[in-house]
């Protein structure tokens, strides 16, 4: 049975907002929880960029049961690598074991506000690698001092230890990513149902470690409301990868999809109340092996509704995928 998450997108929310929609999550039914990690919104009508890792301790704190993650942290740029490992271990605690870090190669839309110019993808990569051994070093309570190609760690180590590290997932997007990966994760992380994914983790040595996804919906009772809500806040969401990581802010983002229609994001994310749309959306991921799915309800304003309707509607009929 695939899982099926909720997503707390700090982009569409202010911080009390998030807490209270996780706490609702959790009264649902949600399997887990996921957290973006921003300093920006895409699109300026998001509206919304609280420090998530202050959401993800009120949350902890606010919950008893759900799982809890960054989806994703890039601990490259804004933060150091000691510092992400720091911050993790303390999350662990305080969630009493339900974090998971999610790490990725990261976003100029983010990463840009600490100057130093915004690497290649090989780069970025490479960076990504040396910081994820790093934070498991730290995370075994040793001190660590490191001198690498990308960071330097001076005699650090971790006080607070929870009783197991929290696992590390790690997102992808082509071989590369999947075999670095598939070496240093304890989870994959990833946006499309794209199969090769999934075998690529699994062939660097991924096997039977769990696979999490992301899906973006727009609920909403009228189908017309859905869509236009859909298209002016989550538009950017068709760009790929490639070119989302590359833009610099959310004017740089509504120049991108100036074009966009909102028949053009409709054909890719449900809109409305259909729950079998939603269904279909979510098979692709399963049928490419991915072991968890995290929803993004679209529109910070729209997810108490949300919230009832996956409880008695959309859960239920995942449940039996």
């Amino acid at each position: 049975m695939v899982q099926i998450g909720y997503t707390m997108m700090t982009e569409q929310a202010g911080p009390r907002e998030l807490v209270d929609h996780a706490v609702r999550a959790e009264r649902a039914g949600f399997d887990f929880s996921v957290t973006s990690d921003h300093y920006f919104p895409w699109l300026e009508s998001q509206g919304h960029a609280p420090y998530a890792w202050s959401v993800l301790g009120a949350a902890a704190q606010a919950t008893e049961r759900i799982p809890l993650m960054t989806y994703v942290t890039c601990p490259t740029t804004r933060y150091h690598p000691a510092v992400v490992a720091q911050m993790a271990a303390t999350m662990q605690i305080l969630s009493q074991g339900r974090f998971r870090l999610g790490l990725g190669s990261g976003e100029n839309l983010n990463e840009h506000v600490v100057g130093g110019g915004w690497p290649a993808a090989h780069a970025r990569l490479e960076r990504l690698e040396e910081a994820v051994e790093i934070i498991r070093a730290l995370f075994t309570g040793e001190n660590v001092n490191h001198h690498g190609v990308h960071f330097d760690v001076a005699n650090a180590m971790l006080w607070d230890l929870p009783d197991a590290p929290p696992p590390i997932g790690v997102a992808v997007s082509g071989d590369r990513s999947c075999k670095l990966a598939g070496r240093l994760a304890d989870l994959v992380i990833a946006t499309e149902p794209r199969p090769e994914l999934i075998a690529a983790f699994e062939r660097h040595g991924g096997e039977g470690k769990p696979k999490v996804g992301q899906l973006p919906i727009c609920y909403d009772t009228d189908r017309d409301a859905a869509v236009i809500r859909a298209h002016d806040q989550f538009r950017w969401f068709g760009g790929g990868w490639s070119v989302n990581s590359e833009l610099p802010g959310p004017a740089a983002f509504e120049r991108a999809t100036q074009f966009v229609r909102p028949e053009d994001v409709a054909e890719s994310i449900p809109c409305g109340d259909d729950v079998e749309a939603v269904v279909e959306a979510v098979r692709p991921y399963a049928d490419a092996g991915f072991t968890e799915v995290a929803l993004v309800q679209i529109g910070g304003d729209h997810q108490e509704p949300y919230l009832e309707w996956a409880e008695h509607k959309v859960l239920p009929a995942l449940r039996e995928l």
